[in-house]
């Protein structure tokens, strides 16, 4: 079986206050400012049935770490052990996919305004998904 070649386009932009990794929260619970996603215009069909306060997963393509890194120390602390870099969140991986819970605090057109979002600006967003719980119908 002959392998088809795996191509991800993203589907929008993060516009963001963080410009820079090395003073970007590296949680969104520490401190992540809302954001905006500017979705593609030819894509206005995917977003229609978002709604203000839903929570949303978005993906992102990390675009600025490095991919050729296996083991690293834990939140970068080099007093201890490196670990593999798969039992961490470290953007720093083979596949730099990032993953953002966030909830949507507002829509304007193909722009979503979410909630503590660590991104920084231009980053690519590949995916958007609900968050499923009790009343997930989708």
């Amino acid at each position: 079986m002959s392998e088809s070649p795996l191509i991800v386009k993203p589907i929008g932009r993060v516009r963001s206050v963080l410009t820079e990794r090395s003073t970007a929260p590296r949680q969104a619970d520490e401190g992540a400012p809302d954001a905006w996603i500017e979705i593609d215009a030819d894509l206005a069909d995917g977003i229609r049935d978002l709604r203000t306060g839903e929570e949303i997963i978005l993906l992102t393509w990390l675009d600025r770490t490095r991919r050729d890194v296996l083991l690293v120390h834990p939140r970068r602390r080099v007093d201890k052990p490196p670990v593999g870099v798969f039992s961490t969140r470290s953007p720093d991986r083979p596949n730099p996919i990032g993953l953002h819970q966030v909830t949507i605090i507002g829509i304007a057109g193909l722009r979503i305004h979410v909630s503590g979002l660590e991104a920084l600006d231009g980053t690519p967003v590949v995916d958007i998904k609900p968050l499923l719980g009790p009343i997930a119908d989708r």
